[in-house]
C-alpha cells in the first residue's frame, strides 16, 4: 500500500516521503480501514519538526496522518460494535498514528459511524478538531448558559466548535477577520469582534470561559476578559502540571511541564481562574456523541481545499503557510 513516510524529523523541511509499505495487519481488538480521506492539520507538521516529541514520542521511520474517514475491510474477533462496510472515522491513537496511508489498522474504542449525510471528505474534517472541543469542554466542565469565548474561531478548528458548543447550550464569542464574519454567525455565534476594530480586551468581561487557538502573548491577554473562577484552555500555549498529571506523564515530565506552564498558572491565580493544556487524544465514545450532534443539527464542517493523496505535500504546505477558511484534506 501507498503511505507517507516521515524519517527524519526537520524544522525546515515539511515534505514527506510516498512510498510502498506492507499492508498493516490487525489484531483481535482492531479493524483494518480502507481510507478514502484524511484531514491535514497543524499537527502534522508539529509531528514532522519534532515539536511533540515529549508529549508522543515515535519512533522513526513513522507512517503520519492523525484523522481519517473510510471503510471497515476486515474486523478483528473480538470486535462487537463495527462491521464490514461500515463507513467510520477516527481520531487515530497517539501511539497508533497513520492516517496517511491506503490501508490503517485501528483499535475499534477510536472508531465511530459517520453520519449518512455528510461526504467522506465532510467527514474527515472533523475527528481531530471535533475531539479538541470535547476534550476541552470536558476540562471546562461547561454548563449550559454560560458564555464561551473562542479566539480566532474563524478557521477550521472554529466551524466545528461553534456548532457544538451552540448544542450545549452555551453563549459564543469569536474574533477573527471580518470577511469571516457572516459565515461564523451562520454557525450560530451569537458575537462577532472583527479584530482589525476592536480588541476583545476592551468589549468583553465577565467570560466564563475561554478557548484559546492563538497562543503566545493572546494567552496572556485572555485571563483579563474571565470572570472570578472562569476557565480557560490553550490548544497553542504551554503544557502545564495539571496536563501532564492528566495525561499519566512519567514524573519527570511533569516535573518538566511544571515549570514549562508555570508562568500561565501564576497569572490564572492572579486572577482567580483556571488554565488547562489539551493535547487530543482518540476516543470513539466522544466521537460518536459528536456523530449524533452533527446528525441532529446537520452540521456542515468547511472543507476548504481537496489534494489527491500524490499532492500530500503541497497540502502541508498549504496549513503551514495558506490563508483558510476551513479544513485541508487530501483523497484516496
Amino acid at each position: 500500500m501507498k503511505a507517507a513516510i516521515l524519517r527524519k524529523y526537520a524544522k525546515n523541511n515539511l515534505a514527506l516521503h510516498i512510498e510502498e509499505v506492507d499492508m498493516s495487519k490487525i489484531n483481535a481488538n482492531q479493524v483494518l480501514i480502507r481510507v478514502s480521506a484524511s484531514g491535514v492539520n497543524p499537527l502534522d507538521n508539529m509531528i514532522t519538526r519534532g515539536e511533540v516529541k515529549l508529549i508522543a514520542p515515535y519512533k522513526l521511520p513513522l507512517i503520519t496522518g492523525n484523522e481519517l474517514v473510510g471503510y471497515i475491510e476486515e474486523i478483528g474477533k473480538e470486535v462487537k460494535t463495527l462491521k464490514k462496510g461500515d463507513r467510520v472515522f477516527s481520531r487515530l491513537p497517539l501511539s497508533n498514528i497513520g492516517a496517511f496511508a491506503e490501508y490503517v489498522a485501528v483499535d475499534e474504542s477510536a472508531v465511530a459511524l459517520v453520519p449518512d449525510y455528510l461526504t467522506d471528505e465532510q467527514a474527515a474534517s472533523i475527528p481531530l478538531a471535533a475531539l479538541t472541543v470535547m476534550q476541552a469542554f470536558d476540562v471546562m466542565r461547561v454548563e449550559q448558559g454560560k458564555t464561551l469565548f473562542i479566539s480566532g474561531g474563524t478557521g477550521s478548528l472554529g466551524a466545528i466548535a461553534i456548532p457544538i458548543a451552540k448544542a450545549k447550550g452555551l453563549k459564543v464569542i469569536t474574533n477573527g477577520n471580518a470577511a469571516n464574519q457572516s459565515r461564523v454567525i451562520q454557525l450560530g455565534v451569537d458575537q462577532f469582534i472583527d479584530y482589525k476594530t476592536e480588541d476583545y480586551v476592551s468589549c468583553l468581561s465577565n467570560i466564563d470561559y475561554v478557548l484559546d487557538t492563538l497562543g503566545g502573548k493572546e494567552t496572556e491577554k485572555q485571563f483579563s476578559i474571565l470572570k472570578k473562577g472562569g476557565k480557560l484552555v490553550s490548544l497553542k500555549g504551554m503544557p502545564n502540571a495539571a496536563f501532564a498529571k492528566r495525561m499519566h506523564l512519567p514524573l519527570w515530565k511533569q516535573g518538566l511541564f511544571y515549570f514549562a506552564g508555570r508562568k500561565l498558572d501564576k497569572l490564572a491565580m492572579k486572577h482567580q481562574s483556571e488554565y488547562h493544556f489539551v493535547f487530543v487524544e482518540s476516543n470513539g465514545k466522544q466521537l460518536q456523541e459528536v456523530a449524533k450532534i452533527c446528525e441532529r443539527h446537520k452540521i456542515i464542517p468547511s472543507v476548504d481545499t481537496i489534494f489527491p493523496f500524490d499532492e500530500l505535500n503541497y497540502a502541508l504546505d498549504k496549513v503551514e503557510n495558506g490563508q483558510s477558511t476551513g479544513k485541508t484534506i487530501i483523497t484516496f
